[in-house]
């Protein structure tokens, strides 16, 4: 059973991220308006960038226990972006030197992302 403690760091975090993710789309709405979904282009941008520098420090730097690196990486990082994970394993895919695996992530985490969003909204209108 995982411990109370990451579960609640997580919790923390993902707030946190939420919040953010919230108020970042709102400041870009107001100031490039509607036409593009830039909100959601610079939080996947910012958030890849955000959890890039965490696993970096964590490497090289920070030597924190595992809670506070849920905290700010599956917690803020997710709760702010998933997009920012998908970034993560992709490039720890490519780093192994995985290239067809991280071709299909990458290909198959959008195109069948995409078509489950579809599917969703045909079968609710189905069913409506």
């Amino acid at each position: 059973m995982t411990d109370l403690r990451m579960i609640l760091a997580v919790a923390a975090g993902g707030a946190l991220g939420s919040v953010g993710r919230y108020l970042v789309g709102i400041a870009a709405t107001k100031a490039f308006g509607l036409s593009f979904p830039w909100g959601t282009l610079i939080i996947n941008i910012a958030g890849s960038f955000l959890i890039g520098v965490f696993v970096e420090l964590f490497a090289l730097k920070w030597n924190l226990p595992q809670d506070a690196r849920v905290f700010l990486t599956v917690g803020i990082c997710g709760g702010f972006t998933t997009f920012s994970t998908f970034s993560l394993d992709a490039y720890v895919l490519m780093g192994r030197g995985d290239w067809w695996l991280a071709t299909g992530y990458i290909v198959g985490s959008v195109v069948l992302s995409i078509a489950a969003l579809i599917a969703a909204l045909h079968l609710v209108r189905a069913l409506a």
